[in-house]
């Protein structure tokens, strides 16, 4: 990996479809973090198989999707390892539903890691929301849950894997990625950079 305070890491993982969804999202990401911050960033993401020993050298990963996770034996012993060592993973449900595929069957495959109770929101004042940017709301909302096919719910919260009282795993059903997966021309057209709260997520991982 090319040395850098910050590498954008996405996760390839066997079932699914990670390979087709936000694709422009993180050069609009990494803009912003140079932008706000003195991060030095890889100008470039990486893509990390799950499986893979190159996952440890990660210190963020980026793991998204519309269909199911089943991840195998190794991608499993993998995951659970790397946050238990420090690691950090943001997964965004491209489908913003919490009763559709991949929101059933990533939540089923953190149970079977962590247990059943080991999900669990966080309130709307978490360091989270103030690691760089002040998000006094808690999440915003994505344009995607308001006029999207999922659930039709906007989605108040978001889940976390505590481990160690920080988060290892950030959890959304807001879509995130589609929101900030847009042409980076027409950035400059938003009337309020909807990429700050990727700058927090991205700063709260860290530095926490």
């Amino acid at each position: 990996m090319p040395s850098a305070d910050f590498i954008f890491t996405r996760l390839q993982y066997e079932s699914g479809d990670w390979d087709i969804v936000d694709q422009r999202m993180p050069s609009n990401l990494l803009d912003s973090l140079v932008a706000y911050t003195t991060l030095s960033v890889a100008p470039r993401e990486a893509v990390v198989p799950l499986a893979s020993e190159e996952l440890f050298g990660a210190s963020f990963c980026y793991l998204s999707g519309h269909k199911l996770v089943q991840f195998t034996d190794r991608e499993r012993e993998n995951f659970e390892a790397y946050v238990k060592r420090g690691g950090f993973v943001f997964v965004d449900d491209c489908n913003h539903d919490i009763d559709g595929l991949f929101a059933k069957s990533f939540e089923a495959q953190m149970e079977q890691i962590f247990g059943p109770a080991a999900l669990k929101k966080i309130p709307n004042d978490h360091a989270l929301y103030a690691s760089f940017f002040h998000f006094e709301k808690g999440p915003p909302t994505t344009s995607f849950e308001l006029n999207g096919w999922g659930d039709d719910l906007v989605h108040d919260y978001l889940k976390v894997i505590e481990i160690d009282g920080r988060i290892a795993v950030l959890y959304s059903n807001k879509d995130y990625g589609c929101e900030w997966d847009y042409d980076f021309r027409n950035k400059r057209f938003l009337a309020e950079d909807n990429t700050k709260f990727g700058v927090n997520v991205v700063m709260y991982a860290m530095t926490a």
